[in-house]
């Protein structure tokens, strides 16, 4: 996939989730019973239940909730119109597709 390609996938994945996400301002609080299953997979192997280990993920979701998806959809698309192309942003856009559904 060519880079501009790339940017304006990862835009629109990004868009489309956000979107279909719990909207609001986000923030950590009160602890949930139920959970998604996601686990964190460490460099040495090791793997940790995101959920268990709230206290240290809690800030990072709550700053990266759909609230960002619009300026950061926003940044991917003007990189891919305003070549040379930033290699940060297709970086970025790359990380994204291999886990934006």
């Amino acid at each position: 996939m060519d880079p501009t390609t790339l940017l304006r996938a990862a835009a629109d994945r990004l868009e489309t989730l956000a979107a279909r996400t719990t909207g609001g301002d986000w923030g950590s609080g009160g602890l949930l019973a139920s959970r998604p299953e996601v686990v964190a997979h460490a460099e040495d192997g090791g793997t940790e239940h995101v959920a268990e280990a709230r206290a240290r993920t809690a800030e990072w979701i709550a700053a990266l909730s759909p609230a960002v998806a619009p300026a950061l959809s926003a940044w991917l698309r003007a990189a891919a119109a305003q070549p040379p192309i930033d290699p940060a942003a297709v970086d970025a856009a790359r990380a994204l597709l291999r886990r934006l559904p």
